[in-house]
């Protein structure tokens, strides 16, 4: 059984989708209890996490793999990994889009980490037998301790360790399961000294309330990942890790056995397109433009020629 890493959303159920349960016959309403099929072959199930970020990419996986011939059954924003890492264990999922460092520290608790090569390799190494990684992107959505810039200022803060210099009450905001995560507020404490002196619950994933949080003063220091467009539109500074308390977070695809020889080929060329600016850029999109995740997926694949 897999155990949850990521503190991405509160954790939700899978939300059952009427179409999926009229072509799979299904009276439960599970929308993964059975894949459907189509005259071209098994339809491959892709999901998603209940992030934004993380459906845009699933949905750029969805688009390229159609333009490439496959039928694509969406089940996105299914949860966090509690949830959705069992069904891609069982073969009801069949691409998701991950992240190197956290889904490792998922796997094994013991892990090393270490460069993105090294922590790419070392998933190769934890993951069941029945599944498998495709090439890792240059984009990554790293977690980050992030605060204002105003802080920072105040007590000449760079990097995580240089928290120590604080001599006000830090009170940490983030998921409810930010508090037992590795990188958490323990580990500030075992590793660097740092005192928290409170833990307040924001579950949107670092996302606009976490940030309002941030820059309102009720919290001074927030989990929010670098992709996040907020982070510069609100003048805010994620402390640099030179220790490595955060493992790399390159996107890349975990695939079922599902995935052939030119399913995977397709979806290793999205990988070697997305870069982390571009995925900085789709983020923005989404939070700034309001735009929806297809558009979103349509534009930018079209733009790189891979549609």
């Amino acid at each position: 059984m897999f155990t949850a890493n990521r503190g991405r959303l509160t954790l939700i159920g899978v939300v059952a989708v009427g179409a999926v349960v009229a072509l799979a016959g299904c009276a439960s309403g599970d929308p993964l209890a059975e894949p459907s099929s189509s005259a071209g072959g098994s339809t491959i199930v892709v999901g998603s996490q209940a992030y934004y970020s993380n459906e845009i990419i699933a949905e750029i996986y969805s688009q390229a793999l159609e333009a490439g011939g496959f039928t694509v059954d969406r089940q996105f924003q299914i949860g966090q990994r509690e949830v959705y890492l069992p069904d891609i264990e069982a073969g009801k999922i069949d691409v998701f889009p991950e992240y190197t460092g956290s889904l490792l520290q998922a796997l094994d608790k013991a892990a090393v980490g270490g460069t993105s090569d090294a922590t790419y390799a070392e998933l190769q190494t934890a993951l069941p037998d029945d599944l498998r990684v495709l090439d890792q992107a240059d984009a990554s959505d790293q977690n980050s301790w992030t605060v204002t810039a105003d802080f920072a200022s105040k007590y000449d803060l760079t990097d995580i360790a240089s928290l120590t210099n604080v001599t006000e009450p830090i009170t940490v905001g983030g998921n409810s399961e930010l508090e037992t995560r590795p990188y958490g507020p323990t580990a500030l404490k075992d590793k660097y000294g740092i005192s928290i002196a409170g833990f307040v619950p924001v579950e949107d994933s670092g996302g606009p309330l976490t940030v309002k949080a941030l820059v309102d003063g009720d919290i001074q220091l927030a989990n929010i990942y670098t992709a996040d467009p907020n982070i510069k539109t609100n003048n805010l500074v994620a402390l640099s890790d030179p220790d490595g308390l955060f493992f790399p977070d390159n996107v890349v695809p975990v695939v079922s056995q599902k995935i052939d020889d030119s399913a995977a080929a397709i979806l290793n060329k999205v990988s070697a397109a997305l870069t982390a600016d571009t995925l900085v850029d789709l983020n923005a999109q989404s939070k700034n433009d309001q735009l929806s995740a297809d558009k979103i997926a349509t534009a930018w694949l079209t733009k790189a020629k891979l549609i």
